[in-house]
């Protein structure tokens, strides 16, 4: 049968204006054989082809007791070469086929095995991209990984100075061998929400170890709050007294003492493997001598690569988990990261639910310093998770590695992003977040503290509470005694009369135990802002 053509647009994508050539019509790479298109939601399909030519789509669903066929109305290709069709509400029927047909003038092109179901993109550094492979959990999982509804598109790690229109990949079915070379953390993700939604799950993973967020962010959205301009116009300055001569003898210097240094941490690595030790850390390489402004790091350079072309997929949200390269700058992170998500947003045309990944414990120091880099920008995140909404934060103190900054551990990180995008994108009554400091009032010589997210209670896993640092208005901490009754935490010690401030897990590797009764951990904190304060008194 025909479906209404009330539910269906056109249009065209008008970009720059380009000398108009003879070429078959061809969609965008992200449609292509296995794809998953977006359940409920606009989705444009895409692509290029000869000026003036009509192109023709036709969408053939084949249920299980019907046969629907999809009739979109042509569209002329634009001068620029580029043509769009739109279409509105599809709807996952269980068990269906779905091809989706593209006729130009010239050719046609047939794309087979289509789901509709639900899109999310699984973006970050290195820790959304560690692979399945590569996870002690993956060597169990990985061999049970086929699911074909499942599918997986995997962004080639590519920079530019300027948004490109186009990238490569193909979309394939979730095997043992593809789910092996995916992002750990997205198969998890994607595998939870598949069995508890059943409906087919689309992830396109766009991610690149080591990466700020100032470099998936656009040009526009930097340049357009002051804060974060600098990012911009430091690169500019920087291209004015570049010498590229100059970068090459500095570049040679650093990979001359790099390699005197590597040398000597596979000597130390070694003989820690002989006496059973950790290896120490290995001295991280140079950064090539590349010109500023072309390093793939530098601001925008991802977003022009790996997330513009993904614009305008019909997504439902994204997966990220990064922090980790902007740590030690969480002040500017504050703005940064929230202005990230809402240019997204604004490019995409909708307030997509945004789940992100606290940064988990890392790097222990026997003696603490003033300031924990690494709390401060898990306070940024959660400042993010307060500022905007539609997010959602997975914590997770529980699964950090005090010397690896690549924990193991991804399962429980993917879990904890499929129950917020259960509860934030799909309305299910479930809780999805660990405790989260809502308030502090101080009686006597105790502080007492509110939480939400209780779950039906707060509780220590394990024999006491730990974590827990008190200060009165002298900026001293000192090592609380903290006792959970309900949706509160009482919090003293000896020697503070007058409590003014509390810190719950306050350090880089943070050694914590509050959670609430749905098995979910509590978010570090401070109820303070004080600057270069002790950590701990004892």
């Amino acid at each position: 049968m025909h479906l209404r053509r009330s539910f269906l647009s056109a249009g065209l994508v008008l970009a720059l204006a380009a000398p108009a050539i003879r070429a078959e019509v061809k969609p965008h790479p992200l449609f292509s054989d296995n794809m998953v298109l977006q359940e409920g939601a606009k989705v444009p399909i895409w692509g290029t082809g000869s000026a003036g030519e009509t192109v023709e789509i036709v969408l053939d669903r084949k249920a299980p007791t019907a046969s629907s066929k999809m009739d979109i109305p042509g569209v002329r290709v634009g001068p620029d070469g580029r043509w769009m069709v739109t279409l509105f509400d599809l709807r996952h029927v269980p068990g269906e086929t779905v091809t989706l047909t593209i006729k130009g003038k010239d050719n046609t092109v047939e794309i087979k095995n289509v789901a509709i179901g639900e899109v999310w993109i699984c973006s970050g550094q290195s820790n959304m991209e560690w692979k399945l492979k590569q996870t002690a959990s993956g060597k169990e999982d990985g061999p049970k990984a086929a699911n074909p509804n499942i599918r997986f598109f995997d962004v080639p790690n590519r920079r530019a100075l300027e948004p490109k229109q186009t990238i490569e990949g193909k979309w394939v079915e979730c095997t043992p061998e593809t789910a092996a070379e995916f992002s750990a953390v997205g198969y998890y993700f994607g595998r939870d929400l598949q069995k508890d939604l059943n409906i087919p799950i689309g992830l396109i993973e766009s991610d690149w170890g080591g990466t700020a967020a100032e470099a998936w962010t656009s040009r526009e959205a930097l340049l357009a709050n002051p804060a974060l301009r600098p990012y911009i116009e430091k690169i500019e300055e920087a291209k004015k007294t570049y010498d590229p001569e100059m970068a090459k003898k500095q570049y040679d210097e650093a990979m001359t003492k790099w390699k005197v240094a590597d040398m000597k941490w596979k000597e130390a690595a070694a003989q820690a493997k002989k006496d059973g030790k950790p290896a120490p850390k290995a001295p991280g390489r140079p950064p090539a001598a590349e010109p500023p402004g072309m390093r793939h790091n530098d601001p925008t350079n991802l977003y022009n690569a790996m997330i513009a072309p993904l614009i305008p997929y019909g997504i439902k949200g994204v997966i990220w988990y990064q922090g980790e390269s902007n740590a030690g700058k969480a002040y500017e992170y504050r703005t940064l990261f929230p202005t990230m998500i809402q240019d997204w947003r604004t490019r995409w045309g909708y307030e997509f639910p945004f789940l992100f990944v606290q940064l988990a414990p890392f790097m222990k120091i026997e003696s603490e310093p003033k300031e924990s880099a690494w709390a401060e920008l898990r306070e940024a995140q959660l400042m993010t998770l307060n500022r905007l909404r539609n997010t959602g934060e997975a914590v997770i103190t529980d699964v950090g590695e005090e010397n690896d900054i690549h924990p193991q551990k991804k399962e429980p990180v993917g879990h904890r992003l499929a129950l917020a995008a259960e509860a934030i994108a799909y309305g299910k009554p479930i809780e999805y977040s660990g405790p989260v400091l809502r308030s502090m009032r101080v009686d006597g010589n105790k502080a007492i503290l509110t939480f939400s997210h209780a779950a039906g209670g707060l509780v220590a896993k394990g024999d006491k509470l730990t974590g827990f640092t008190i200060a009165a208005a002298d900026h001293q901490f000192h090592n609380a005694e903290a006792i959970a009754q309900g949706e509160q935490v009482i919090v003293s010690a000896p020697g503070v009369e007058k409590p003014a401030a509390v810190r719950y897990g306050w350090a880089n590797y943070p050694v914590v135990n509050l959670w609430n009764k749905a098995g979910l951990p509590a978010s570090p904190f401070r109820t303070d802002d004080w600057p270069g304060v002790t950590q701990s008194k004892k």
